[in-house]
């Protein structure tokens, strides 16, 4: 598995690299630190454990993503990132839809994470089950972000408003739930079958870690 190493590098050179970036000027000190912290906090854990846990190269790539978005987020907050005004204006929407990215990913990359925990450890072995259980982690996930993001508002104040990023719309937290269940349920759905090559790939080249898999 040496060939995915420079991916991996190239992955966390481009991490870091956004970090630094969205840290030199963003549009709200507190703001970038709270969006950002769940990225610094998972960085060092997946170096930690790189090596007596790996992951599949997929679900690398999809917490590089992730980190990114959070990222984007944390350096413009998520009501004005560039790209998000760009699929307003294309889409005709009423608002920044950007963290509605943020928050399918919330869904997505979890569930894929709690997948291949749940089937790289043989804790379960029905793929249904196992589908079901993921969605619900990633389910929890948000519903703890949203209880977060709650304390945030109470602590905070109105210096909340650009952690939230609600874009005054009374319906954001069951919006961003229902988006985080999309993610969760997409990834289940189309991602699967690739996701089993690559575990199938990862117990051959890691037989004491993944030694399990089917």
């Amino acid at each position: 598995m040496t060939q995915r190493r420079p991916l991996l590098i190239a992955l966390g050179l481009l991490v870091v690299g956004a970090l630094l970036w969205s840290g030199l000027a963003p549009y709200d000190r507190g703001t970038w630190v709270l969006e950002v912290a769940p990225a610094v906090i998972a960085a060092p854990v997946l170096l930690a454990t790189g090596r007596r846990y790996p992951l599949t190269t997929l679900l690398y790539v999809l917490i590089a993503l992730h980190m990114l978005v959070l990222i984007l987020g944390g350096a413009y907050t998520y009501a004005r990132v560039p790209l998000g005004f760009w699929m307003q204006e294309a889409l005709h929407l009423g608002r920044n839809p950007y963290d509605r990215i943020g928050h399918l990913m919330q869904g997505l990359v979890p569930a894929m994470v709690a997948r291949e925990l749940l089937l790289q450890r043989a804790y379960l072995t029905s793929r249904r089950m196992t589908a079901f259980l993921s969605v619900c982690v990633a389910m929890a996930i948000s519903a703890v972000y949203e209880l977060l993001e709650w304390w945030a508002a109470l602590a905070l104040g109105q210096g909340a408003d650009q952690f939230l990023g609600t874009q005054g719309d009374p319906w954001d937290t069951q919006s961003d739930m229902f988006m985080a269940l999309i993610g969760a349920t997409l990834a289940m759905v189309l991602l699967a079958r690739w996701h089993d090559r690559q575990m199938r790939v990862l117990a051959g080249a890691w037989p004491t870690s993944a030694s399990r898999v089917s």
